[in-house]
């Protein structure tokens, strides 16, 4: 019976060219070690980490930016009441925003009111006056968000939607 004859490493053996080639042991992973390495997994936490910090400030844009849209929705909804009721002839409306949490009630006091309902309470009136309605040709009501980029929009009887309050 033959003897099989392990060599110790460093073996040194000789290549194409005759010179001496200094063999180290194999370092990688073996099926009985399917681990990762430290490195691997610090890499890996790195990569994790850039791809959050960019994601986070995108995903809050777009937060904001959806918070904008359905202002300018609830304010045009609000405007579309208000002319509405001008154009049936009825007066000068009154708004309430304070009564109905999440709701602007328009109303002329007795007969006529109708409730706008606004996108998951978030939009509030404006800084100070959020509606000016003075007759069917002069009229503004405006909605604020602080949590939108732009916060503040309105909508008038002359101009239409647009940014800032009344």
């Amino acid at each position: 019976m033959t003897s099989i004859h392990y060599q110790q490493f460093p073996a040194t053996t000789t290549d194409r060219e005759g010179r001496m080639v200094q063999h180290q042991p194999h370092t990688g992973r073996t099926p009985e070690d399917p681990g990762f390495s430290l490195v691997e997994v610090l890499v890996v936490m790195l990569i994790v980490g850039v791809l959050v910090a960019i994601a986070i400030p995108v995903y809050l844009h777009q937060q904001a930016k959806a918070n904008d849209a359905s202002t300018k929705a609830d304010v045009s909804h609000l405007a579309a009441e208000v002319a509405t009721y001008f154009v049936d002839g009825r007066g000068t409306p009154t708004l309430d925003f304070a009564s109905v949490p999440g709701k602007v009630v328009l109303t002329d006091g007795a007969t006529y009111s109708v409730d706008v309902n606004l996108t998951n309470g978030t939009a509030r009136p404006a800084s100070g006056a959020f509606a000016n309605l003075g007759n069917e040709t002069n009229w503004c009501v405006s909605l604020t968000d602080p949590d939108g980029s732009v916060k503040d929009f309105k909508y008038t009887a002359r101009t239409g939607l647009g940014t800032g309050t009344c």
